[in-house]
């Protein structure tokens, strides 16, 4: 039987080479707790609440990844590969009502090097 099947999983999640993890390796527990709750519920969710889960109107197929925990609020970006599969790749703090310019780059920047490298697979 399908993993994903027994863990009542509607997608999969998986990171694209260190980006994520580079972020994610040197926040609180606490924070690592919510990031990993947040996307156990992509991951089994059908229909994924806007709170935690949003396409990013200024970035065609790049969507962010909402977190709280107490006054910090926190993004990672992704984008899905094949309908249920979604790429993690930068995560970040947001510390303004706007998402700065240069992490928006960065996201895009990452989605093409993984479509163009998978391409030349």
């Amino acid at each position: 039987m399908n993993n994903r099947k027994e863990n009542n999983f509607v997608r999969e999640v998986l990171y694209y080479k260190d980006y994520y993890l580079s972020f994610f390796k040197d926040l609180k527990p606490e924070v690592k707790r919510k990031i990993n709750w947040t996307i156990q519920l992509i991951c089994t969710l059908e229909r994924i609440p806007v709170r935690y889960f949003k396409s990013v109107s200024s970035m065609h197929g790049i969507f962010e990844i909402r977190i709280e925990v107490g006054t910090d609020i926190f993004r990672v970006f992704c984008c899905f590969d094949k309908g249920n599969l979604i790429i993690l790749m930068n995560g970040f703090q947001k510390k303004s009502q706007k998402t700065p310019l240069r992490e928006i780059k960065f996201a895009e920047k990452i989605k093409k090097q993984y479509f163009e490298e998978k391409e030349k697979k």
